[in-house]
């Protein structure tokens, strides 16, 4: 029986990064992973425009809701993977996780803040979600039971750096 791997997804509000991943993860992982967001700092919905853009790309949102990662840690799953989706994410004190995950900073912009048109502030939101999608597909391939945690730390580190 092959392994089965939690991601946890770490961003500021666990309205749109965050979530995107999840559901990325849960599609291209579904066999081999269980995927997980939560916030440091929640909004009390998803972004209207990221619910939009993973609709319209076939993406599950109807599971997908913002919370704090307290929520998760309650709920106490023995995690392998945590990827910080934010610099806030990133900068906060975070409880030591059952499971003593690898850890990577996946940066990406808020496309909350993104400026301009109505379309401009989509197509924002459309090119994290491409580029999760692109890390993820990698990640997804990757022979994690052959790496040690070290090599595994690094081309975590390698991958999110490549965005």
């Amino acid at each position: 029986m092959e392994k089965v791997y939690c991601v946890l997804f770490l961003s500021r509000r666990n309205s749109a990064r965050s979530l995107m991943a999840e559901a990325v993860l849960r599609r291209y992982g579904a066999a081999k992973f269980r995927a997980f967001s939560a916030g440091v700092d929640p909004s009390t919905q998803i972004e209207p425009v990221a619910l939009d853009v993973l609709t319209q790309a076939g993406y599950r949102a109807d599971e997908l809701r913002p919370k704090h990662w307290r929520e998760l840690a309650r709920s106490d799953p023995e995690l392998d993977f945590v990827f910080t989706m934010s610099d806030t994410a990133a900068g906060e004190t975070l409880p030591e996780w059952r499971g003593k995950p690898v850890t990577a900073h996946w940066r990406y912009p808020d496309p909350v803040r993104a400026e301009g048109t109505e379309w401009e502030k989509r197509r924002a939101f459309a090119q994290i979600l491409a580029g999760i999608e692109r890390q993820l597909q990698i990640f997804v391939q990757l022979p994690l039971a052959s790496l040690d945690h070290m090599a595994l730390k690094a081309r975590l580190d390698e991958l999110g750096s490549a965005e």
